[in-house]
Formats: structure tokens, C-alpha cells, sequence
């Protein structure tokens, strides 16, 4: 039995209708894998970063001090805000450079009881 021209022209599409579909639903999946994080991609605050997490909780009994987020933005150099971002609402991270200072400033603050001098910023 031969099909008829709109025969066959129907059945061809309908089977490029259903390939459109799978092709759609990889690309879906194709977009969702690509969400996941890199390797090597810039690591957000949170379960995954769990040394960070206890640098945080190592700073904050320090940051209660009043003015002691005011005194660590100007040896950060960045607004006291920022500092707010990394100690308290856990939305950045500091870079390498400036954690090495935060590094540093714990370290003082904890040799000298908190009374102590800060390091100098950084420039």
C-alpha cells in the first residue's frame, strides 16, 4: 500500500515533532548539569566550605566587640558592610589576600585577649 503525499508528509511530521521533543528534553538536561558548580569555580559560603565555616565561628565572639567590624573593614580595606556579608549573613567570602589578613587579625586579637593593636591595613 503506497501513502498518499499528506500521508507521508503527516507522518514526517509527527516523527520530527517527536524528535524535537527528545532533543528539547536533553538540552533541558544538558542546562540543568551545567548549573552544577565547575571545577575550580569560585566556592560560595556554606556546607561546602567547612574551614571557612570555622574561621566564622572563630570570628564572631571577636566581632561583638563594638567597632571591632569597623576596625577589621579598614584593615580589610573594604566597607564595613562587606564584613557584615562575610562574618554575619554568610553571602561572600573574602579573596585570598584579604583572608590572609583576617588570618592575621584573629591571631592578634586572640594573643592579646582582644585588647590588643590590630595589623595595619592593607597599603
Amino acid at each position: 500500500m503506497q501513502l498518499k503525499p499528506l500521508e507521508a508528509l503527516t507522518n514526517i511530521l509527527e516523527e520530527l515533532g517527536g524528535l524535537a521533543v527528545e532533543y528539547a528534553q536533553r538540552a533541558s538536561q544538558r542546562r540543568k548539569e551545567a548549573r552544577r558548580p565547575r571545577k575550580g569555580a569560585t566556592l560560595r559560603p556554606g556546607d561546602d566550605t567547612p574551614l571557612w565555616s570555622a574561621v566564622v565561628e572563630k570570628m564572631r565572639p571577636h566581632l561583638r566587640v563594638r567597632g571591632a567590624k569597623a576596625n577589621l573593614a579598614r584593615v580589610l580595606e573594604v566597607p564595613r558592610q562587606r564584613v557584615h556579608d562575610y562574618f554575619v549573613s554568610g553571602t561572600q567570602m573574602p579573596d585570598a589576600e584579604r583572608m590572609i589578613h583576617v588570618l592575621l587579625w584573629l591571631a592578634a586579637r586572640e594573643a592579646d585577649g582582644s585588647a590588643g593593636k590590630s595589623p595595619k591595613p592593607l597599603r
